[in-house]
């Protein structure tokens, strides 16, 4: 099992490639993704960067969340691109995987409107709001080398977790 990459890890900021291969191969990363994140601290997200993968996908799980919210379940979002973000922005709090002792204050926009592939290669869409739009833009984030601190608007909010 792969562990998961925590900064200041260089590979955190890099931009991951498209996966052009659905094949085997995926489906081992999806698992090797969805056992890391198991493994970590109540994790309802987690982006190939996070396990040294430098490919473009996401798993997203909301089903056992402390905040109730509409979820979509299991997701594997290959490719992922964000169509439109609409109603606004909301400040929430996140944190992070690979910044395991800190969380933050980071808007947000409540809804989006998503293209990707499945673990197949078929193209899908999905339309997001609230909670899991937020982990979604947080993964996808990840993809590109950013990270919920470079979102924060102010060092102010970033928290030390207690154990």
């Amino acid at each position: 099992m792969r562990s998961i990459i925590a900064l200041p890890d260089k590979r955190l900021r890099q931009e991951s490639s498209p996966i052009k291969c659905f094949d085997d191969g995926l489906k081992e990363l999806a698992s090797e993704m969805q056992a890391a994140m198991l493994e970590g601290p109540g994790g309802v997200g987690i982006a190939a960067p996070q396990i040294g993968e430098m490919s473009s996908v996401v798993l997203v799980d909301c089903r056992q969340t402390k905040r109730p919210c509409d979820n979509h379940g299991l997701l594997f979002l290959v490719n992922p691109e964000i169509i439109s973000l609409t109603g606004g922005e909301v400040l929430g709090r996140e944190g992070c995987l690979s910044a395991p002792k800190w969380t933050g204050m980071v808007p947000r926009t409540r809804d989006i409107h998503l293209r990707y592939r499945n673990l197949k290669g078929d193209e899908q869409e999905l339309k997001s709001s609230g909670f899991e739009a937020r982990v979604i833009q947080h993964e996808i984030d990840h993809l590109h080398g950013v990270l919920f601190i470079d979102r924060m608007i102010s060092t102010r909010d970033l928290v030390r977790r207690t154990p």
